[in-house]
């Protein structure tokens, strides 16, 4: 039907809809149009249908200008509100081209001025623009940050979630997105590098090895390092692909690759070794080469750490591959208890008559946790007598223990408790300073002792098995172990003086002399250390001098009185240290706090524990502690070359600590405004 003779409706009111501005109304006859004035359709106008459908059309509106109509609405209804909100739009693919929203380019700066404001028939919020360069950055950004494949930009919903979001944004393809992480790799590489040379402590590094399922072999590097707040801190420097026929002589020339790329060797105050270096000759080159340059700290004696978690996890795993036959017998009998109601409820049953009310619920444990192995026996084990009524009155349970199957099955038990509540400590921390590991460590000690004297047979041999393996650790650790109980003020030599009498018992006193002896001489490094700092930055300013060059016959004399003072209060700062009483032991301790604010009081001595402490004794994370397997890398990163793999794993690690930093200073300044108002 053609519409003719049009012309402009009178207006009996003003039309106050921010619609209105993008429609003209006129009039036929008895009928009122809404025509758009970007397209010059013509839709119902009269007051009794109201605007939704003229809204409706603004968003579908192929020829209006370029921002999102829905906006403009949602901001009238919102603008006593204060607030912008954005409607939900939902794309399918299926949907006609004519009905993409093309939404309005904002680029928001975090600083807006309150005297710009929003025009709502314009559409401008200060100085809109959008910046193509700034957001492809940000994609690599976030995608390096959360792990994302590289290949997602290639994704359909990715794309269409772009477009439709910011049209103007032009997608890379996956050979740009990869340059540009490379980019981002290469800026955040040198802060870290600022970061480390920055330090007036020395760094530790921890040594790990990754596989893939390709079988592929990676060696990881990271740094671990007190900062100059007194915050533990670390950071993946390297992330080598290995050749899978590599050996000792690449491994420690790549080792030694690594430190002089970031030139830390200098810095470096001790190593830590995954269960991977089994051999010492990786160490011993490292150690080597090291020394070449500077001499080693205490010869070296501290520089060889090997990680604890990894010694007792490997320790825990021989418990239960002993275990084995044992074990398997535990979960079919647990299995053919659960089989059925009618034997389930006879179970119950048989518990109710022997008084056992218990509340733990049998179960299987998963297999690749050894942590669910040793709760599942703990829970069986408290089920002993029922099993064994169970075996006389159930002709189909064949599956039954023998009793001393069952005291085996205790004892083994009884070891994998211990090393369960060990690695929770060693986990439950992010960050573990180095202080926490020597009372754990002791106590693993003193409890092999203790199960090496089992009169039977199968303990007896079990824990000599475990025992060897732990002494092989505990010979290169104990000492860099017990500096670190030392440097903590809740112990000091006190905690040494408890449990060397327990694992050394009448040579205690040679061994606790001797660990004395080793931290004096270590404190005398850094004193040496510190006084050559401080003539180093302040050339003569400990002697005095004359103007004119005249003779002064009592300058050795200055530089003796120098040299015997210093070594006189510096003695009595460790001494100090030692002699005052222990702090009270709690629980929310803060190791590092602590020196921070008694850094004043023991300056040469604080340098040492913020070295010391910052040791990584343990290097395993909550989610390996207990897993059978390794670091694996996944199917996704193995499959990219060896530059980009790296690029992707280190800045990850460095962009996720930065965002961790900032949003604990969001919230402390957050929480700071709340206490101020």
């Amino acid at each position: 039907m053609e519409i003719s003779n049009e012309s402009p409706a009178k207006k009996p009111k003003r039309l106050t809809s921010i619609v209105w501005n993008h429609f003209e109304r006129v009039k036929n006859v008895d009928i009122c149009y809404a025509v758009c004035v970007h397209c010059k359709k013509k839709l119902s106008g009269s007051s009794n249908s109201g605007t939704t459908h003229l809204r409706n059309h603004l968003i579908r509106c192929l020829k209006r200008s370029n921002y999102d109509v829905s906006q403009i609405l949602a901001a009238k209804r919102k603008k006593k509100e204060g607030a912008l909100v954005v409607p939900n739009v939902g794309y399918e693919e299926g949907q006609r081209k004519e009905e993409i929203i093309t939404p309005i380019n904002f680029k928001f700066e975090q600083e807006q001025k309150r005297d710009e404001t929003m025009n709502l028939g314009a559409i401008s919020l200060g100085s809109a623009k959008f910046d193509q360069e700034r957001s492809r950055l940000d994609l690599a950004r976030m995608i390096m940050l959360h792990g994302y494949p590289l290949d997602m930009v290639e994704h359909v919903g990715f794309k269409i979630f772009v477009k439709n979001l910011q049209p103007m944004f032009e997608i890379m393809s996956n050979g740009a997105i990869e340059q540009d992480c490379m980019a981002i790799y290469g800026k955040e590489k040198e802060k870290v590098y600022k970061t480390l040379h920055g330090l007036h402590g020395r760094i530790s590094l921890a040594v790990d090895m990754w596989a893939s399922p390709e079988n592929a072999v990676y060696l990881c590097l990271t740094a671990n390092y007190v900062d100059e707040e007194w915050k533990l801190q670390k950071k993946i420097l390297n992330f080598v692909t290995l050749d899978i026929s590599h050996n000792d002589d690449i491994l420690s020339e790549t080792i030694i690759k690594c430190v002089m790329d970031w030139d830390v060797d200098r810095m470096l105050f001790s190593m830590t070794f995954d269960d991977f270096f089994t051999n010492d000759d990786v160490v011993f080159k490292i150690k080597d080469w090291l020394s070449q340059n500077k001499p080693l700290l205490k010869n070296g004696q501290l520089f060889d750490a090997r990680c604890a978690a990894h010694v007792l996890k490997s320790i825990a795993l021989d418990s239960v591959e002993a275990l084995h036959d044992v074990t398997h017998k535990v979960r079919e009998s647990i299995r053919y208890v659960k089989s059925s109601q009618a034997t389930q409820g006879k179970f119950n049953e048989i518990s109710q008559q022997l008084g056992i009310n218990n509340h733990k619920c049998l179960f299987t444990d998963c297999t690749t946790q050894w942590n669910s192995t040793y709760l599942m026996l703990d829970t069986a084990l408290e089920y002993k007598a029922v099993f064994s009524v169970l075996q006389e009155h159930d002709v189909g349970y064949t599956m039954a223990l023998s009793e001393r199957e069952w005291e085996w099955a205790s004892a083994v038990t009884g070891y994998l408790k211990l090393f369960v509540e060990v690695m929770t400590v060693f986990s439950g921390n992010k960050y573990p300073t180095a202080n926490i590991y020597f009372p754990e460590i002791c106590d693993v000690n003193v409890q092999l002792i203790e199960w090496c004297k089992s009169p039977d047979d199968f303990v007896s041999s079990l824990a000599l098995k475990m025992k060897s393996k732990f002494d092989n650790y505990w010979s290169k650790c104990n000492l860099a172990l017990a500096v670190a109980a030392i440097l903590d003020p809740r112990f000091k030599m006190k905690l040494i003086e408890y449990y060397y009498p327990q694992i050394y018992g009448s040579d205690a006193p040679d061994y606790i002399k001797e660990v004395l002896s080793s931290i004096k001489e270590l404190f005398n490094e850094y004193s040496m250390c510190s006084s050559s700092l401080d003539q180093d930055s302040k050339p003569g300013s400990n002697l005095p001098s004359t103007s004119n060059g005249t003779r002064d016959g009592l300058r050795g004399f200055d530089k003796f009185l120098n040299e015997t003072s210093q070594g006189q209060s510096i003695t009595s700062d460790l001494d100090k240290y030692l002699e005052e009483p222990v702090f009270p032991r709690n629980y929310d301790f803060d190791i590092l706090n602590w020196w921070k604010v008694h850094t004043p009081r023991y300056p040469i001595l604080s340098m040492m524990a913020r070295d010391v402490l910052g040791i990584p004794l343990s290097t395993l994370g909550p989610d390996l502690v207990f897993s059978l397997g390794g670091r694996v890398l996944d199917h996704h990163r193995s499959s990219l070359n060896p530059d980009i793999r790296e690029a992707l794993i280190s800045g990850q690690d460095w962009l996720r600590m930065e965002s961790e930093e900032t949003n604990r200073s969001s919230s402390h300044s957050a929480m700071a405004l709340l206490i101020e108002n």
